[in-house]
């Protein structure tokens, strides 16, 4: 299905709905919306192929134009508020981007990165979703060589345009950009195959065989839309014909009101959501009704054993898990029985073949712990970066996303941790996953991360970053109770032999931790 389906069938249903300000976005102004937007794409130039760029906080706005791009053969690279002006410029000169759409609040940000990019690069249109701060002038293709400062006003000119679907529709999609572990983004660009708007892709599929998915669902997202589950979660429930709960941040407490407000039945998380709700107190968890709840899916990092256990006593067998990537080169679920007779299993695969590498490319066998790959499954290559894609691929041409595991003899994967953060300390592998998922069930830890710091004897130390839940007093008795609690549980090889402490630690607004940047903080640059 499409919005121009439901707009006909249930024009004034609600397609979306924002947690906090309570705004609305009916199908029938969502389709219209995006019928205005693609004839503006299209009187400024910009044909099947091209690519657009997104700089957005979430918002109706955000879906209006992705619909807008999908049904005009755009691809739509939705980048990170959070980024830095020089990353963003690296994806727009990377992307091609002939147009970037700003929230008004970070026009500064995105101004410093369209002066940064390099002297060969287009300049992409720049258009403010909000208050105009600049004349409309000018077409939009090839180089702008308007003034810096003069931004369009996309919704003024979307308003002049036609509600009605475009003479040559077809379907885009999206070019998201994976934050990867090291080096610079990877932008992951699939060919646009079947050219009908209302073709169903495989999540649609799959969203509706695994977790029941229809017109009657009430789905809430979490997370920012930059993101490639919450973007494309929320466009498929909304293709189904579900109403789209979308929350402008993730705050726990609010989180179980909009579920008991709306009546929520589907939702998707990540495991660090449920850490922060499980330390709510007792009191506030227990004032919302949780009983709508029929599919909490949860992904994007391995959940700790305990914490999962509990989601489950709290809200019954409802919550569900995948394993996959924004490369969409396979994908492996779990239900909730499944998961409690296998636990810590992420899963069997539905798409693609699971295979387990070890360091010499050989495939192992069940219960050894190598490098996960899919076989048979969708291909992919990181746009402008065949090295990276060659990494990602064995000799067969089997794709990873660079996780380690194992897979059980009846075909069930459980993750072990990112190759890229293992610690490799007197010659052993350790893997920091483990020591996290310990030092997240302590009742005074509200986050964790463990790394490798530089030890001259052993080569790297483990060290736990931890931040501790307010009120709790720091100092060396508070990091040996952490270590000996980690020690009661581990192998004292895996735990670690110091603890930080900071105030908030650097994650993703999806739970995933930035690694990279905490570990910068220990190693010396040269």
């Amino acid at each position: 299905m499409h919005p121009t389906h439901h707009a006909r069938t249930d024009p004034h249903k609600p397609a979306i709905i924002m947690g906090f300000s309570g705004e609305s976005v009916s199908f029938l102004e969502l389709d219209q919306a995006a019928d205005q937007g693609a004839h503006s794409f299209r009187a400024h130039g910009l044909q099947r192929g091209d690519v657009i760029a997104l700089v957005m906080d979430n918002g109706p706005r955000f879906l209006e134009i992705a619909f807008a791009a999908q049904r005009s053969g755009l691809y739509y690279a939705c980048l990170s508020t959070r980024l830095l002006p020089a990353e963003i410029a690296y994806i727009l000169a990377d992307s091609g981007a002939k147009a970037v759409f700003v929230s008004p609040d970070h026009l500064d940000k995105v101004e410093e990165a369209l002066a940064l990019l390099p002297a060969d690069a287009m300049r992409p249109v720049s258009w403010v979703v909000g208050p105009a701060t600049g004349p409309v002038t000018g077409p939009m293709s090839g180089p702008v060589t308007a003034p810096s400062g003069a931004w369009r006003d996309f919704l003024a000119d979307r308003a002049m345009r036609p509600m009605e679907l475009i003479a040559d529709a077809s379907a885009g999609t999206d070019m998201l950009y994976s934050s990867g572990t090291t080096g610079r983004p990877k932008g992951i660009r699939t060919p646009m195959t079947d050219p009908a708007i209302d073709a169903e892709n495989p999540l649609m599929a799959m969203t509706r065989a695994l977790y029941g998915a229809s017109k009657d669902s009430i789905y809430l997202s979490t997370a920012p839309l930059y993101h490639a589950a919450p973007l494309r979660w929320t466009m498929t429930m909304i293709r189904h014909g579900a109403t789209a709960i979308v929350m402008e941040r993730f705050e726990p407490e609010g989180f179980l009101q909009l579920i008991a407000a709306y009546g929520v039945t589907h939702t998707q998380t990540v495991p660090t959501m449920f850490v922060k709700l499980l330390k709510l107190p007792e009191t506030i968890r227990a004032r919302y009704d949780m009983s709508s709840l029929k599919m909490a899916i949860h992904a994007a990092a391995p959940c700790p054993v305990p914490v999962k256990e509990q989601m489950i006593a709290w809200w019954g067998k409802v919550v569900y898990e995948y394993y996959a990537g924004t490369e969409g080169n396979g994908y492996c679920s779990i239900g909730p029985e499944e998961w409690l007779a296998r636990k810590g299993s992420v899963g069997r695969a539905i798409l693609g073949k699971l295979r387990v590498l070890g360091e010499d490319g050989a495939e192992l066998g069940p219960g050894e712990i190598g490098t996960i790959y899919f076989s048979d499954g969708r291909s992919f290559e990181y746009h402008n970066d065949p090295e990276k894609t060659a990494a990602a691929h064995s000799r067969e041409g089997w794709t990873t996303l660079g996780d380690i595991g194992h897979v059980d003899g009846d075909g069930y994967l459980y993750l072990t941790d990112r190759k890229a953060f293992m610690i490799i300390s007197g010659g052993v592998n350790i893997y920091p996953q483990e020591a996290e998922n310990v030092l997240l069930t302590h009742p005074k830890v509200a986050d964790a991360a463990v790394i490798g710091i530089p030890d001259e004897e052993f080569g790297e130390a483990v060290k736990a970053v931890v931040e501790p839940l307010a009120g709790t007093e720091i100092g060396p008795a508070f990091e040996a109770e952490l270590i000996a609690f980690c020690r009661s549980q581990l192998s004292p090889v895996k735990c670690p032999r110091s603890v930080d402490f900071v105030e908030t630690l650097p994650r993703e607004p999806t739970g995933k931790l930035m690694k990279r940047a905490l570990r910068a903080k220990y190693w010396p640059t040269s």
